[in-house]
């Protein structure tokens, strides 16, 4: 199982300045591993059949609305599925959220344990930018929470960069509609997380 995480947002709690309202951290993961690069494949066809360089990196808030949804029709065929949680940040009082690092472990464990039981043996993938050091906090945090003495729910984590890893892009890319949805000031702010809408097992909102 190949597990893929981004988040979009910020971890700031003083909204009245300009901090997002929530966070959102979305895993998408593959339970087969053909599919995954199947998926993959089919991400670099879509940037030739776009005229997009190589290169080109599909980041949602970077991205036109031209290629949101081209990106998600190209992808909502695989197999795979997606978990988030939607953090609402005007209803978080206690100082352990000041620290951004603590948030967004939390945060993460929260994911973590809605979709433990979907999980085995997965190797989770996280976008290398920020502090590496933190990153393998996170990893050995993550383990330690979800598995159990029975059950090896995760194998093994590793930081590798977005721009060179297309399922990073595509959690980013689900990550990004997951956010657009909450925007009550945006025309149609639905659109592309309706795309992807069967491959959605549960996003929840916290705290209720």
């Amino acid at each position: 199982m190949l597990v893929f995480i981004d988040e979009s947002g910020d971890t700031g709690l003083e909204i009245a300045a300009g901090a997002t309202r929530h966070f959102v951290v979305v895993m998408v993961a593959f339970s087969d591993h053909n599919e995954a690069i199947a998926c993959e494949d089919r991400i670099r066809l879509l940037r030739r059949e776009l005229g997009l360089d190589e290169k080109f990196e599909f980041h949602f808030h970077k991205n036109s609305d031209r290629v949101r949804e081209a990106f998600f029709k190209a992808i909502v065929p695989y197999d795979f599925f997606y978990y988030g949680i939607i953090i609402k940040k005007a209803q978080l009082f206690g100082e352990g959220f000041r620290n951004k690092e603590s948030f967004y472990k939390y945060a993460c464990g929260l994911l973590f344990e809605n979709a433990k039981e979907k999980l085995a043996d997965a190797i989770v993938v996280i976008d290398k930018s920020g502090r590496e050091l933190f990153k393998y906090q996170l990893a050995s945090y993550l383990k330690k929470k979800i598995n159990g003495q029975e059950h090896i729910r995760i194998r093994k984590v590793k930081m590798q960069d977005s721009h060179r890893n297309d399922l990073l892009q595509c959690a980013d890319m689900v990550c990004g509609a997951v956010f657009r949805s909450l925007a009550a000031d945006t025309k149609d702010v639905h659109r592309f997380r309706r795309i992807v809408q069967s491959r959605e097992i549960y996003v929840q909102m916290w705290p209720k």
